[in-house]
């Protein structure tokens, strides 16, 4: 009996010590979305980006969402995106550490602050990432952006950093020890 409370009680602490370093869901803009007048500087203020999270664009008809390199980002050119999607709804998962651009692609767009720039630190810790996605003003790091961009069918409602599901995980974990140390 003392050496089944123990592996259960060893099982919670390790899922409990793991599931922190979970990748984060961040909504852009959280419920103003992907849209002309959001303020994409103080959407990534504080905020913390690291290789597996995920970026959740949602926006309406008439918006893209393009991945560029920082001089394409500074001019407002999406000739050369590296990816580019206008399906409402866009996934992009943050593969390689560096700072990844983002721009809309219909004229005017992104010169009306449809930008951001979002560094992506190498793996989860607690200081915060330094994003732009203001007029350029020459601060942004340059990086090699790299991600895959792909389509959902589906909007998410979920907030700026969703760890829902971290959460479930969690409750799930905690339900079944409790079962086991009840049949015990």
């Amino acid at each position: 009996m003392a050496s089944s409370t123990a592996l259960v009680l060893g099982s919670l602490i390790a899922v409990t010590m793991v599931l922190p370093t979970l990748a984060t869901l961040h909504t852009v803009g959280d419920s103003s979305g992907w849209a002309i007048g959001a303020d994409y500087s103080s959407w990534t203020s504080g905020k913390t980006f690291a290789v597996g999270d995920t970026l959740v664009f949602n926006y309406g008809a008439g918006h893209t969402v393009d991945e560029v390199k920082e001089s394409d980002y500074k001019s407002c050119t999406a000739g050369n995106s590296i990816s580019s999607d206008s399906s409402g709804a866009s996934t992009i998962a943050l593969k390689t550490a560096g700072t990844h651009y983002f721009i809309c692609s219909v004229p005017g767009h992104c010169s009306g602050g449809m930008k951001l720039a979002v560094t992506v630190k190498a793996g989860k810790d607690t200081t915060p990432s330094t994003g732009t996605a203001s007029p350029s003003d020459g601060t942004a790091t340059t990086a090699t952006p790299t991600s895959t961009t792909t389509t959902t069918a589906a909007k998410s409602n979920s907030a700026s950093t969703s760890s829902v599901s971290s959460i479930v995980a969690m409750l799930i974990v905690s339900w079944i020890s409790f079962c086991v140390l009840r049949l015990v």
